[in-house]
């Protein structure tokens, strides 16, 4: 994927992961690193489980993306003790 790819993807999935979740800090640069790094941490473990991970700009990568952001948000919230 480009890095184009990639920031759009993030825009997405973090913007979907923060209102899922609430709240969570920063602003549109933020936003995108959380889709990011969620889209990494989901192609983990989405891997790990057999169901492929991140293999492109589809809904399945999305939907990946996703779950790893509000897993990345969860964490920090729990862990940072911001609810």
């Amino acid at each position: 994927m480009s890095i184009i790819a990639w920031i759009i993807l993030g825009l997405i999935a973090g913007l979907v992961a923060k209102s899922i979740m609430g709240t969570a800090p920063g602003g549109i640069i933020a936003t995108i690193v959380i889709g990011i790094v969620g889209a990494l941490i989901g192609g983990f473990i989405a891997s790990a489980i057999g169901l492929g991970g991140v293999s492109g700009f589809n809904i399945g990568s999305i939907i990946i993306a996703i779950i790893g952001a509000v897993i990345l948000l969860w964490g920090y919230q729990r862990f940072s003790g911001r609810a």
